[in-house]
């Protein structure tokens, strides 16, 4: 038997409950994977808590859209890896079916990579929703290059951390957007050239001052919600980009009215992409190599404490990097 985490019923974290059930068995053209760390996502959250639009199959839901762990049963037809391989998980073809949150995980074996060696299960689990969504939004949809301003705003989030990294990686000059002065210092270490505090300053005025008055090439936005408009008047005007990828404000959020190029990115857009993920995964790994990526992480729970880990989440306790489960399957 395997344990997986379920809930019957949307609602609060007390919701979730471990239970025990079937491994599962591969079908042709899959693996199951011996789960190892899982990360806790906000798309986790909003699915928990009935918030997400995406269906939720109750009763007995999973979670779970990125892991990491050891192959232990291959399906028919699995060409390039072997039993016990270690790998990271791209994409779950349905999280609430089979999601990561759990001992064991079916799925495509088009859906996982080689995990690097360099890194250890937990920081392996930190890596692919966040680094895969800021190089997928900053490189492939807004083209970031060398020498490019980017103005990049809940930096202080795992996405908006990876995005610091991909960042400097690329040569482009990373700016920090966060709600609190205090983060200030911790951003800069994280690799921002300068921070952007709201609490005490206004966000184009800033922008400006740090780009000479001409604005930000690309804006990086996790937040939406009202703000949005007055956020793209810190771009460039007719030559800059904003590239939105999450919704950290639920309220409507008005076109921008200003001459820029704007696009929303979401991660499954090149999560199912197998040329893209390539691409990917090279790049990153390249970083992780160099040492330029190194994913962050603040806390790590045990799995039979995964509802403290949602209730962390929820509470906004959350400080710089990705919240992570351990299973207590390493080995």
């Amino acid at each position: 038997m395997s344990r997986a985490v379920v809930f019957d019923e949307v609602g609060g974290p007390d919701v979730l409950r471990l239970v025990d059930e079937p491994a599962g068995t591969p079908g042709p053209g899959e693996v199951r994977v011996r789960l190892e760390a899982f990360a806790v996502n906000r798309l986790d959250e909003l699915t928990r808590s009935g918030a997400s639009p995406m269906p939720v199959k109750l009763p007995h839901a999973r979670l779970g859209c990125e892991g990491t762990g050891v192959i232990d049963a291959l399906g028919e037809g699995v060409e390039g890896y072997e039993v016990g391989d270690a790998v990271v998980l791209t994409a779950v073809p349905d999280m609430t079916a089979n999601g990561t949150y759990a001992d064991h995980t079916v799925l495509p074996a088009t859906r996982i990579i080689e995990r690097p060696e360099r890194l250890s299960p937990v920081g392996a689990a930190a890596l692919w929703v966040a680094y895969s969504t800021a190089y997928g939004a900053l490189v492939e949809k807004a083209g970031m290059r060398p020498g490019d301003r980017v103005l990049i705003t809940a930096a202080s989030g795992t996405v908006g951390l990876a995005a610091l990294q991909i960042a400097n990686q690329i040569g482009a000059t990373p700016i920090a957007v966060t709600r609190h002065a205090a983060k200030r210092d911790g951003l800069l270490a994280a690799g921002a050239a300068a921070v952007v505090a709201t609490d005490t300053e206004d966000i184009v005025e800033a922008t400006r001052s740090h780009t000479g008055g001409a604005g930000a090439d690309i804006i990086l936005d996790s937040v939406m919600g009202p703000g949005l408009a007055e956020l793209a008047k810190a771009a460039k005007r007719f030559s800059g980009t904003l590239v939105t990828v999450g919704w950290l404000d639920p309220r409507p959020a008005p076109y921008p009215s200003v001459p820029i190029t704007t696009h929303r990115y979401m991660s499954f857009e090149h999560a199912l992409d197998t040329a893209a993920v390539r691409r990917i995964a090279a790049f990153l790994f390249a970083g992780l190599r160099s040492g330029a990526l190194s994913p962050t992480v603040d806390r790590v729970f045990p799995m039979e404490d995964i509802v403290d880990a949602h209730r962390y989440l929820e509470q906004g306790q959350q400080g710089l990097g990705k919240i992570v489960v351990t299973t207590g399957q390493a080995g």
